[in-house]
């Protein structure tokens, strides 16, 4: 697993993502410290962690009592759309669907807005099919549009929708635009890293909640990542080995299992109630 995928401030993202979203947004800094403490990251790390998240934008200081950081409003869209991309369809794309094209021509004197677009455009899923032309699943045409635009990059790219007409095999073609050999080692890196957690599952039927949440928010810091790697291309197109599907069903088993008793523990140690939705019922 790479360290660069745990590194605290992923892990941070993860608790707000996943728990303190749900819990008002809202978490005070000894609450945080010992969360994070039971992820064997130490206090100084925490509050290194959160000053780079502060700075970025994605953090903002608050006081209720004690001293405590809320989820700037500012990244609340981006973690919705990370919620779509995550959380929702992991089933391939249909080919009768068609693509979203991505063409982009940037004057040498921004070149940086180039960086930014392929950078992007690679975490969203496309793949390069030539100098400034992207292409990616139809079904991402709304999360690159958001994307571009939140960004300030939209007058520099052009969105088109599309279908394949001619002449080369498309198949062997996907495989160049995409590369396949790093998507399938990430989802066997995970695969390998959870299987056995999923055995013990299996075998003991029931973790308790704070070895659940020990499990769960680095599962789902690794596992966040795989859908924007993997756009999730029709099945038709995809090697025979493919192993995105068993990643993907272990993914769900896990946190069919882990996400309910890893809420119930940061409940626990915050004191945090979930947020009502318009019906009442809690979130």
């Amino acid at each position: 697993m790479s360290d660069s995928l745990l590194r605290p401030s992923s892990l941070i993202n993860t608790v707000y993502g996943a728990f303190l979203r749900r819990l008002g947004g809202w978490i005070s800094i000894a609450d945080l410290i010992v969360l994070m403490g039971e992820l064997d990251v130490e206090g100084p790390a925490v509050r290194s962690a959160i000053s780079r998240l502060k700075k970025k934008g994605v953090l903002e200081p608050e006081r209720q009592g004690v001293n405590g950081y809320r989820l700037s409003p500012a990244v609340h869209e981006v973690f919705d759309e990370g919620d779509r991309r995550i959380f929702g369809s992991l089933e391939p794309a249909d080919l009768a669907d068609g693509w979203v094209m991505a063409v982009f021509s940037v004057p040498e004197s921004e070149r940086a807005y180039r960086y930014q677009l392929r950078t992007r455009l690679t975490w969203l899923g496309f793949g390069n099919m030539a100098p400034g032309v992207w292409l990616a699943p139809g079904r991402l045409l709304d999360d690159a549009r958001g994307a571009l635009v939140r960004l300030g990059l939209s007058e520099y790219a052009h969105l088109f929708t599309s279908q394949y007409a001619a002449f080369s095999d498309l198949r062997e073609s996907v495989s160049s635009w995409w590369d396949f050999p790093a998507i399938q080692a990430q989802y066997a890196a995970f695969t390998d890293t959870y299987g056995p957690v999923a055995q013990r599952l299996v075998q003991e039927h029931v973790l308790d909640d704070t070895e659940a949440f020990r499990h769960y928010v680095p599962l789902l810091t690794q596992w966040r990542r795989l859908p924007y790697l993997d756009p999730g291309l029709p099945k038709e197109l995809l090697p025979p080995d493919w192993n995105a599907i068993a990643a993907r069903q272990l993914f769900q088993q896990l946190r069919a299992a882990l996400a309910g008793p890893s809420l119930r523990h940061v409940r626990t140690v915050t004191g945090l109630d979930e947020l009502p939705t318009a019906d009442g019922t809690a979130l």
